[in-house]
């Protein structure tokens, strides 16, 4: 089928298997508490619970402003990345002309090729979605920041709404950033991968190699990078009331 062998296959499993086993690793495994994702998601918890204090929120509706903004920079660079992996589909033939023309070996059948293609179009728009959704998920935090009670003023009372309902909307809203930087990462997580990806371009074992180094880098990144040890929270003990919630 379109000279695709069986390492082909086997490259495709190893790239699934790698994506899956970071996911694991990063969200579901033991040491995902030791890793940058939660110790950020515990700062994203103590934001919204330090939030109701404040009587003015200006700079947490900047913060939520700052976030739907770099989720939309990356939500159209899919769309773009989409349309330029569509285009060279229109444009195939002369593609692969300039491909056998380098001085690197290169695997030049239409039918893969463009089966490749596909599968760069789905990892976009895998990431577009994953953007989309984080997006509406900051946009409905910066809606419960809006819902929730001001604090009383100096020499006055705190309402019954203000200590009944203003932690529990904080600590709602604190679980809808953190699930919504859950998608965000794994919308930045595809991107990285779709890097490897372009490996199979040249063939299968290049395929294999990049899928392997991109899977170290991410996996030193998240657990062993200078940025990990200095966001470790202080007496931290694990993510214990973080939800694991990716819907």
């Amino acid at each position: 089928m379109h000279n695709f062998t069986y390492i082909d296959i086997v490259a495709i499993a190893w790239f699934s298997g790698i994506w899956l086993a970071y996911i694991w690793l990063a969200d579901h495994s033991p040491w995902a508490k030791d890793g940058i994702s939660d110790y950020v998601a515990h700062y994203r918890l103590n934001w919204m619970r330090q939030m109701y204090k404040r009587e003015l929120r200006m700079i947490d509706t900047a913060i939520i402003a700052g976030l739907q903004h770099g989720t939309a920079f990356f939500a159209s660079s899919c769309i773009f990345a989409i349309g330029g992996s569509f285009a060279l589909l229109g444009a195939t033939d002369e593609v692969l002309e300039v491909v056998r023309t380098l001085p690197v070996e290169v695997q030049a059948d239409r039918g893969l090729f463009e089966i490749k293609i596909l599968g760069l179009v789905s990892i976009y728009a895998y990431a577009f979605f994953k953007f989309g959704w984080a997006y509406r998920l900051f946009n409905y935090c910066s809606i419960l920041l809006g819902a929730v009670p001001m604090p009383p003023k100096e020499h006055e009372e705190p309402t019954e709404a203000y200590l009944n309902d203003a932690p529990i909307i904080a600590e709602q809203a604190g679980q809808l950033a953190i699930t919504g930087g859950r998608h965000f990462n794994a919308g930045l997580r595809a991107i990285f991968l779709s890097i490897a990806y372009l490996g199979w371009f040249v063939g299968s074992i290049p395929f294999i190699v990049a899928s392997l180094l991109i899977f170290l880098v991410l996996l030193r990144r998240h657990f062993f990078s200078q940025a990990r040890t200095i966001l470790r929270p202080p007496h931290y003990e694990g993510s214990k009331s973080v939800e694991k919630n990716q819907n």
